[in-house]
């Protein structure tokens, strides 16, 4: 039997296993099976926590249809509070955690000898052509226009953030807009590697409204790397301050930007619960 926990950040709920744990590698029909709502445990993906030779930690990322994510916001608060309650920090409150996106540092606050809150340094956000995988002669471009296959068009701010992002920003957040053209966009032939979708609104210079179609995972409650993606976008465009709250149907996430262009991310983390699974069964 496989050890496992599952938590939240705003509602985007992640399982986590330990690597050392498996009996086998993850493939993917265990991976869409065990993030199934019906037919397994249940979530918006995996965290998979695995060695590292660069940092403390390292963390694989599986979305629920057996994708690998380059980097999640939510997620590594989740993970954080995992290293924390499991006691493989051991009593650090500051580590490194290695992810397919960069390395970035989780920093825990505890209170009462419980922690339950994150800082992430997500590090900069890219504009750079060569950091969103793009095709096409708009490949320079940082807001590009797109043609949809139901024959709309839409003015897409493309950035990166370890992870690739398409924001859109309109004057009226519309979930049902949300799950049409969110699909549409994470396939959009100008994205070879798929992407993230945001419909966004910036709300006043210190408040962010988004709704989140997410790769490989659909409409998300929350995500932190579209958070962060957002309120990079925003910035730049110098709708916003340096520091943001970015408000999402599962809650509200923390966004600052320091000096050196860094983006900080501050959140909770809940445990749902711990359980064991035989992959087996999942098979």
């Amino acid at each position: 039997m496989i050890p496992f926990a599952k938590g939240h950040g705003l509602g985007n709920d992640y399982i986590v296993m330990n690597e050392a744990d498996l009996p086998r590698p993850l493939d993917t029909r265990a991976i869409e099976r065990v993030c199934d709502r019906n037919w397994g445990v249940g979530s918006d993906g995996i965290l998979l926590k695995v060695p590292s030779s660069r940092a403390d930690f390292g963390l694989r990322i599986f979305n629920p249809d057996g994708s690998e994510a380059e980097k999640s916001g939510n997620g590594l608060r989740i993970f954080a509070k995992y290293l924390w309650d499991h006691g493989d920090a051991r009593g650090r409150t500051t580590f490194r955690v290695d992810t397919k996106g960069g390395i970035v540092e989780c920093t825990c606050h505890v209170r009462d000898g419980r922690m339950s809150f994150v800082t992430v340094e997500m590090g900069a956000a890219s504009f750079r052509a060569s950091a969103i995988p793009m095709t096409g002669p708009d490949r320079e471009a940082v807001a590009v226009p797109l043609e949809l296959p139901d024959g709309g068009k839409v003015t897409a701010t493309v950035v990166s953030v370890g992870n690739p992002h398409c924001v859109v920003f309109v004057d009226r957040l519309d979930e049902a807009q949300t799950r049409r053209l969110g699909p549409l966009l994470e396939r959009h032939p100008a994205f070879p590697q798929r992407t993230n979708v945001q419909f966004a609104r910036p709300a006043a210079p210190d408040t962010l409204d988004i709704l989140i179609w997410e790769r490989g995972a659909g409409y998300t409650l929350a995500s932190g790397t579209s958070a962060s993606a957002v309120a990079a976008a925003c910035m730049r465009r110098g709708t916003v301050d340096d520091q943001v709250t970015v408000r999402m149907p599962g809650g509200d996430l923390s966004l600052q930007r320091e000096e050196n262009g860094d983006l900080v991310q501050s959140g909770p983390a809940r445990r749902v619960y711990r359980a064991t699974i035989d992959l087996a069964d999942f098979t």
